[in-house]
């Protein structure tokens, strides 16, 4: 089994159906939506709350768990879904 990492810019349905998607493929063990470890300082009185950057799509981390099998097919699916759904996507698999 290996462990990939995705990481998907876009809204909270997308990372929804994403992850839904991917966990009813064969060889997906596991698919889960991991925190972000990076703290987010926003402050809301600061002079930049509410700008059109703070309000974008959102970043999410999916990890999974795959067997070397179900890997292209894992990755065809969520390119798939990133460009119907006009959302960014990046794989990390250096875990």
């Amino acid at each position: 089994m290996m462990r990939l990492r995705l990481q998907l810019t876009g809204t909270d349905d997308v990372a929804a159906e994403l992850i839904n998607r991917l966990g009813s493929l064969g060889g997906v063990e596991r698919v889960e939506e991991v925190g972000d470890l990076m703290p987010h300082m926003d402050d809301d009185d600061s002079s930049s709350a509410g700008l059109p950057d703070d309000e974008g799509p959102g970043v999410h981390q999916i990890e999974l768990v795959v067997s070397a099998g179900a890997l292209d097919a894992v990755r065809a699916l969520a390119v798939e879904l990133a460009r119907e759904r006009d959302a960014a996507l990046e794989f990390d698999e250096s875990l």
